[in-house]
């Protein structure tokens, strides 16, 4: 086995002991060692992605040398890879975006807990990407969610706090039934290793054996997840927690954490379950229509807030609906599309927050839109970035969004039965989203009475970095698709 093979372990490990060290160091080292940490994983990720493209073939990496079913497994390939990359490259910016803001908000005594959140945030993230073993795949999930409560409270205000514990207790309920749903598939087939289960599903369903627990663990591990993920009707918990916590949690949570449970959802579709048995199982007709409800309903409840920060998280809801509506259409085009989205709406939303953030700046630290007359005026490179990110948001060409719409467009002509309405839902949500995020644009350029002159003079360029690399990350997505797209189908064929 190749030297390169050993990385997605080495990326793990290496993260979980970094929390472990930041525990005994002081805020600015922890935070020196999160970002070494960070662009370490990130050349460690880029190196898998460029093997296993070299391969055109995944490989598997069994700890501790004990086979199937003792022994635990890593499996990495070219989805595996990018999205590790992608994950990496979007931690990094959104803790140098939020850097002045979190040293305004985070007292001196609880930086290094920030960070001891972040890595470990970073290894459940990197563990749900690479693991081949369902149960291996829980404890990092609850790893996960640990984190991000952290992440959300670790202001401790009222508002956090009260976030955080409706973040975990809906957290809780979809950690329940998604290791009720685990329980079940291992009674079923003796088996915890992703690939070992999936091979004795397809023989029940070939024998025609034990078909209402199968499906029933289908739906407890899919529903269990999507909870995780907030879906809608299960995104109540989704406004405050971006919303009030730091501008870099924001920016993580919204554009990792729930991508992280996705990408699990779409490793369970492919290799525990199997395409074909997910299909025919009929719970993509649920996962259809309340991904298409998020779409809607997340949409009119950005239109209806005040706040910029809460629209943005509201907007997040109907993005999340997105990926599910992807997954319900039942076809390979549908998952390429939901796939794709998944890296669109990281790159924006976390765009979207680190933009927020300067024109609520520009604004005596208001986020009500009445107070931002004028704030992409008063913080240029603030207005740029939330002008960017909402065109992509809305579909425009060269941005990532539109891609996505145009990859869900085509992926609904091809599910007969399904069209109609995905492409009407579609069309709704983007004029919607027009409405909400055009009219922002439109309030933060309007000029004010006794307005100050255009100053381009660059007060935080950490910020300006953070976000001109945002926008590239975005064009990028947006100009050079095809070659994404053409990995995405090559790792989820990697998947089968």
């Amino acid at each position: 086995m190749d030297f390169i093979c050993n990385f997605p372990a080495f990326s793990i490990v290496l993260s979980i002991m970094a929390a472990i060290i930041s525990s005994a160091l002081k805020g600015k080292w922890a935070k020196w060692l999160n970002l070494v940490v960070l662009f370490i994983v990130m050349g460690l990720s880029v190196c898998v992605l460029g093997y296993t493209i070299g391969n055109g073939d995944f490989f598997v990496y069994t700890m501790g040398k004990f086979p199937a079913p003792w022994g635990n497994e890593i499996r990495a390939g070219v989805l595996e890879g990018l999205m590790a990359t992608f994950f990496c490259i979007i931690m990094i910016l959104s803790l140098l975006g939020g850097r002045k803001h979190f040293y305004e908000d985070v007292e001196e005594s609880r930086h290094n807990l920030y960070f001891i959140m972040t890595n470990l945030l970073l290894s459940s993230l990197l563990a749900m990407v690479y693991t081949n073993d369902l149960f291996t795949a829980y404890v990092f999930v609850e790893i996960n969610t640990i984190a991000a409560c952290g992440l959300i409270m670790v202001i401790q205000n009222g508002r956090t706090i009260e976030a955080a514990i409706r973040y975990m207790i809906m957290s809780l309920l979809g950690s329940g039934l998604f290791l009720i749903g685990i329980c079940i598939l291992y009674d079923l087939t003796g088996h915890l290793l992703m690939s070992n289960i999936q091979e004795s599903v397809t023989a029940l369903v070939a024998n025609g054996e034990y078909q209402i627990p199968l499906v029933m663990a289908i739906a407890l591990l899919c529903v269990g997840l999507a909870i995780k993920s907030a879906l809608y009707p299960f995104h109540s918990w989704l406004p405050d927690a971006y919303g009030y916590s730091t501008i870099s949690s924001a920016a993580m949570l919204s554009s990792l954490v729930s991508k992280g449970y996705i990408f699990l959802v779409i490793k369970i579709i492919y290799r525990v379950i199997g395409f074909d048995v997910f299909v025919d199982s009929k719970i993509i007709n649920i996962l259809f229509v309340f991904g298409v409800l998020g779409m809607i309903v997340g949409s009119l409840d950005a239109i209806r807030e005040n706040d910029i920060m809460r629209m943005i998280a509201f907007s997040s809801v109907a993005q999340i609906g997105y990926i599910y509506m992807g997954f319900g259409l039942g076809s390979e085009a549908g998952m390429v599309a939901s796939v794709f989205h998944i890296f669109s709406h990281a790159a924006t939303k976390a765009l979207l927050f680190i933009s927020a953030m300067g024109l609520r700046d520009a604004s005596g630290g208001s986020k009500a839109f009445i107070d931002l007359t004028g704030a992409g005026r008063r913080n240029v490179i603030a207005g740029i970035g939330f002008t960017i990110g909402g065109l992509s948001m809305v579909g425009i060409p060269t941005f990532s969004g539109f891609v996505s719409k145009l990859l869900f467009s085509q992926a609904a002509i091809q599910a007969d039965s399904k069209m109609l309405i995905t492409l009407i839902a579609l069309a709704i949500s983007t004029i919607l989203n027009a409405i909400y995020f055009m009219k922002t644009v439109i309030r933060i350029y309007s000029p004010v009475e006794n307005e100050q002159p255009i100053s381009l003079k660059i007060k935080n360029p950490v910020y300006v970095v953070s976000i001109v690399f945002f926008v590239i990350l975005n064009v990028v997505l947006g100009m050079w698709s095809t070659t994404i797209v053409s990995l995405i189908e090559s790792g989820l064929g990697m998947f089968r």
